[in-house]
C-alpha cells in the first residue's frame, strides 16, 4: 500500500536584528505571548516553553471574545543554539525552524507538514502571519517600554465599556492629561482616530491612531502611525521615530467585584514618569464616573 506523502509549507522573514536577540525573543515564553498569533482578535495569554531536545512546549491561544481557543502543543526532537529547532506536534506533524545571521540581519525560516481539514493556502497565512507579527515585535522592542495599569470598577462590564469610550465621559477621565483632550473619529475597527488637545496658541497636538481591534465588553486596541503638531498630523519623517506602531490595549475582564479594566501601552524613556504620575489618577477618575452613574 502506497503511503500519501505529506505536504511541507515554506514560510520566511529577514528580521533587523541579530540572531541573539531573535533567538531570545522566539524561544522566551515572556516575550511569545506577545507576538504569537495570527490575527488582532487572537492572542496568547499563556506560554510555556522547556527549550531542550525531549522538552514540552504550549502557547494556549484563544480569541480575545472568549469564542474559541486551544492548546498548541509538542515535543522538541532537535536543538541547535541559535541556528536550529526542531519539533514534533502532538498530532505527529513536525516542523523545522532555522536562523541564519547575516551580522545585524536574521532570516527565520519556517518549514512544516500541513493538516488535511484546511487548505494549504489558509495554513500558508497563518504562518507568515505570526512570523510577520515576530518580525514586528522584534525590530520595535527596547525602542519603547510596555507599561501596565489596571483598576477594578463597581460596575458591570458594558456599562464601563460604554462609558470609557463614550465621546463626553472621555473628556472627564482624560482632562487629567489635558484639560482639553478629546477623540476625533471612530472606535470601529480599522478606523482612523485622534486623541488631541489644544495647546496655548489654540492649535491642536496628540497622537494620531488606528483602532486594530474592538471586541465590545473585552478589548480595543488602537496603533498609533503618528503625531498631531500644530494642527497638522505628521505620519512620516523623524519626528515619529519611536511612535510609529506604538499600541495602547484595552482588556475588560468580569470579576466577582465587578470590571477589571487593564491598560497596557507602549511609552519611551521621554514620557514615562509622566504616564507613571497621571494614569492611575485618570484611571481613578473614570472608575468615579462609572460607579456614580
Amino acid at each position: 500500500m502506497l503511503t500519501k506523502e505529506k505536504t511541507t509549507i515554506t514560510v520566511s522573514v529577514a528580521i533587523n536584528a541579530n540572531v541573539e536577540k531573535v533567538w531570545n525573543l522566539w524561544t522566551n515564553p515572556e516575550h511569545i505571548v506577545k507576538w504569537n498569533f495570527a490575527s488582532d482578535d487572537w492572542h496568547t495569554p499563556r506560554a510555556e516553553n522547556n527549550l531542550k531536545t525531549g522538552g514540552k512546549f504550549l502557547s494556549r491561544m484563544e480569541a480575545r471574545d472568549g469564542t474559541a481557543g486551544f492548546d498548541f502543543t509538542g515535543v522538541y526532537t532537535r536543538i541547535v543554539f541559535m541556528k536550529l529547532i526542531e519539533y514534533s506536534m502532538d498530532d505527529g506533524r513536525k516542523v523545522k525552524i532555522s536562523f541564519a545571521s547575516k551580522g545585524k540581519e536574521t532570516t527565520l525560516t519556517e518549514t512544516f507538514e500541513a493538516e488535511q481539514s484546511h487548505a494549504t493556502e489558509l495554513q500558508r497565512d497563518g504562518w507568515q502571519s505570526i512570523l510577520n507579527n515576530f518580525k514586528k515585535y522584534v525590530e520595535s522592542f527596547e525602542k519603547t517600554e510596555r507599561l501596565h495599569f489596571e483598576i477594578t470598577i463597581n460596575a458591570g462590564v458594558d456599562e464601563v465599556f460604554r462609558f470609557m469610550l463614550d465621546e463626553n465621559i472621555w473628556k472627564e477621565w482624560t482632562a487629567i492629561f489635558n484639560p482639553t483632550s478629546h477623540f476625533i473619529g471612530s472606535w470601529e475597527k480599522g478606523s482612523k482616530i485622534l486623541f488631541v488637545g489644544s495647546e496655548k496658541d489654540g492649535s491642536l497636538s496628540g497622537m494620531v491612531g488606528r483602532i486594530r481591534e474592538n471586541i465590545p465588553n473585552k478589548y480595543v486596541s488602537i496603533e498609533y502611525n503618528g503625531i498631531v503638531k500644530g494642527g497638522e498630523e505628521i505620519t512620516e519623517g523623524h519626528e515619529i521615530a519611536g511612535w510609529a506602531g506604538a499600541r495602547e490595549d484595552y482588556t475588560f475582564t468580569v470579576t466577582s467585584e465587578g470590571t477589571l479594566l487593564s491598560v497596557d501601552m507602549d511609552s519611551n524613556q521621554q514620557i514615562k514618569s509622566y504616564l507613571l504620575g497621571t494614569y492611575p489618577k485618570a484611571l481613578e477618575k473614570l472608575k468615579e464616573i462609572c460607579e456614580n452613574n
